[in-house]
């Protein structure tokens, strides 16, 4: 009985198909894994991030100490100068916490004023509605409320346990990390390891280059706005330049968020033409980090275009919140980094002119 006939295309497409199923089962099975471990997970990260800020200090620090000692003090140096930027924060937010409470009550009656008046022209009544309504809605759900703060209290003890655990694992990581992965490329496989150790140093080299940029990027766009908002009075200009330090770790997406609450704290404290300067602040520094800051600090690592930025940090928040859209960039750039280093090892495995021409996959690299 003859067979019947299949196109080469179906077969090809078949043959793709139950292989990018196989692949996104277990990408579903690694991330349904660390679903469940999940601050075992932002623990190691929150220590490889440690590891590749801090390891370049303690080799720098080991060359008059030993190993042990420098590490140490490398740890408490760090630890030292985080708390005693949160602790310059919080004296300026107490500093400044009853001038703000007063500047915001008169801003808030300004926008009210600005707001009856043209173009917008609602209804006094309307205003005073929504301030009665929000105050009916805490008082009728003051135990919600309340229990809700409960429950972040018990959050704050896992947050508390998963810092533990990245200082303890960042101890071994800056210590002796690269002793720790010989030792793990030498329980695997001889025929596999030398492609394992290629990968692994591929992708500490870019989780390195992309942790280092980063932050040289949030630390310059955090003085930017510090300075600005400072220059245009805005109210704790200090909180305000720490929380766009932060919000810079999620591309595309953070420093605007941040601009935003610095927009609104502006509005209400010096009016709307503050506002938009701050408005148009957030356009400026957009500016400054995608076209300048991004293309010269990130040259180290690799360099993804911005769409494949965006897709991978709205797939990151979509999987797991705020900390997939801080983790999604640098793990799709070490996995692109990866495929790269394994790709170019095969080609120069290869007898000569026998790999055929260069490869597709430009489309992740920033035009």
């Amino acid at each position: 009985m003859q067979q019947p006939h299949v196109s080469p295309f179906l077969r090809t497409a078949a043959a793709y198909a139950w292989r990018l199923l196989v692949v996104g089962a277990a990408v579903y099975a690694v991330f349904a894994v660390l679903g469940r471990f999940h601050e075992i997970g932002v623990a190691l990260f929150l220590a490889l991030v440690g590891t590749a800020l801090l390891r370049p200090v303690a080799n720098l620090v080991a060359r008059g100490l030993p190993r042990g000692l420098a590490v140490a003090v490398t740890l408490v140096g760090g630890i030292a100068l985080v708390l005693g930027v949160l602790a310059l924060v919080g004296e300026a937010v107490a500093g400044e916490s009853t001038t703000l409470v007063r500047e915001f009550r008169t801003g808030i009656d300004r926008i009210e004023d600005w707001l009856e008046r043209p173009p917008f022209r609602l209804n006094p009544e309307a205003l005073s509605d929504v301030q009665a309504r929000i105050g009916e809605f805490l008082s009728s759900h003051r135990s919600t409320l309340l229990s809700r703060a409960v429950s972040g209290a018990g959050q704050l003890v896992h947050v508390l346990t998963a810092l533990a655990l990245a200082l303890f694992a960042s101890v071994f990581f800056i210590h002796a990390g690269d002793r720790q992965w010989a030792w793990f490329c030498g329980q695997l496989p001889a025929g596999v390891r030398t492609r394992w150790d290629l990968a692994g140093r591929a992708a500490w080299r870019t989780f390195t280059g992309y942790t280092h940029g980063i932050v040289l990027v949030a630390a310059v766009n955090a003085v930017l706005v510090g300075v600005a908002l400072s220059l245009l009075g805005v109210p704790l200009a200090v909180p305000l330049a720490l929380l766009e330090f932060f919000a810079a770790f999620v591309p595309l997406i953070g420093s605007p968020v941040a601009l935003a609450v610095a927009a609104v704290v502006a509005l209400a404290a010096e009016g709307p033409l503050t506002a938009a300067v701050v408005v148009a602040l957030i356009v400026v520094i957009g500016q400054i980090e995608g076209h300048l800051l991004h293309p010269l600090v990130m040259s180290w690592a690799v360099r993804l275009h911005p769409l494949v930025v965006a897709v991978s940090v709205l797939a990151g928040t979509t999987a797991a919140g705020i900390v997939g859209a801080v983790v999604a960039v640098p793990l799709v750039s070490v996995v692109w980094s990866v495929h790269l280093a394994l790709r170019e090892a095969r080609r120069a495995a290869l007898p000569e002119g026998a790999g055929g021409g260069p490869a597709a996959g430009g489309a992740l690299h920033s035009t």
